[in-house]
């Protein structure tokens, strides 16, 4: 995933956020990962422990390269736009199926 640089910091975050709740997604991983994210809302950054939460997916979709997740992550919009797009994704899910 690049980041062109004619786009703003928010294009890039909603950029993000879709690819890697589509990613999330795909591996069958929503509710955990918004349980998670959910969970840990109250804490200023998720840091280290959402690394280590969202590592096997995050190194699968970014090739070991995780700066990018790490960026969105540390950011308190950039997680609460994750678990509002997981949401939309399982609820569009849901009528799916």
């Amino acid at each position: 995933m690049s980041q062109q640089m004619s786009e703003s910091p928010d294009e890039q975050r909603e950029e993000l956020v879709e690819f890697v709740a589509r990613e999330i997604q795909l591996r069958g991983l929503t509710a955990p990962a918004v349980h998670f994210l959910e969970a840990s809302r109250t804490r200023h950054s998720l840091g280290s422990q959402a690394m280590l939460f969202f590592d096997p997916v995050l190194r699968g979709v970014f090739g070991g390269d995780v700066a990018e997740a790490q960026w969105l992550l540390a950011d308190d919009t950039g997680i609460e736009r994750l678990i509002e797009r997981l949401e939309e994704l399982d609820e569009d899910a849901r009528w799916d199926a």
